[in-house]
């Protein structure tokens, strides 16, 4: 209670729009932080890896999303940790019982980290609670902006640009990052961490696009 006084009081000093509708507000309004609240959604890749999304990208969640990632609002960063969290804690649950889970964001591009100075599944993943993720995968050449790429260009500009930093030895590795489109960033992913000799158990996203995804179903819960 305390800190949303404080939220709120903070607005008055320092007027901003919502990141979600863009009405003169605090960072987040009522209504839009309430648009905010997860449904875990599940969407199987192509390579059979499980995808758990917290928001379905759309709507609210989609505008406060790009204002967080594209625009500099990490004034938002702790309302998106709480539903990116769900997911994680959803996939671990999913993964069972075993050995240690290693939770492995995707790596982000170095053109992508020098334009925004931060990068965002880190920020949301410490804004969580969640620590600081694996640094177990790498990019290993550049790669293309994805935003204009159909699925088969986006799985061809990915192809290969990712490699686990040591051998894996069996780890099991839940994968994180941001929004699944396509899925072909996951895709590569899980097939860095399998060639390094890790077994992938899972992946969590904060949201997904479920137009791409006409199999995926939601959690009930």
């Amino acid at each position: 209670m305390l800190l949303e006084v404080l939220r709120d009081a903070l607005s008055i000093v320092l007027p901003v729009s919502c990141a979600g509708c863009g009405a003169d507000d605090r960072g987040l309004c009522a209504g839009c932080r309430l648009a905010l609240r997860p449904t875990i959604g599940i969407q199987r890749l192509s390579d059979g890896t499980v995808v758990r999304a917290a928001l379905a990208y759309d709507g609210v969640a989609r505008h406060a999303i790009l204002e967080f990632k594209e625009n500099g609002r990490t004034d938002i960063a702790w309302a998106l940790s709480a539903p990116l969290a769900t997911a994680v804690r959803a996939a671990a649950l999913a993964a069972g019982p075993g050995d240690a889970l290693s939770i492995v964001a995707i790596p982000v591009g170095r053109q992508a980290y020098r334009r925004r100075g931060y990068d965002p599944v880190r920020l949301l993943l410490r804004r969580a609670g969640l620590g600081g993720p694996h640094e177990l995968l790498r990019s290993v050449r550049p790669r293309d902006e994805q935003k204009a790429l159909g699925r088969a260009a986006r799985a061809e500009n990915l192809e290969g640009v990712m490699r686990a930093k040591v051998e894996l030895g069996g780890a099991r590795v839940l994968l994180v990052d941001d929004v699944v489109t396509t899925g072909a960033t996951l895709a590569e992913a899980a097939r860095a961490v399998r060639a390094g000799g890790g077994r992938v158990v899972g992946a969590a996203v904060l949201a997904s696009t479920p137009r791409l995804f006409p199999n995926s179903h939601r959690e009930p819960g």
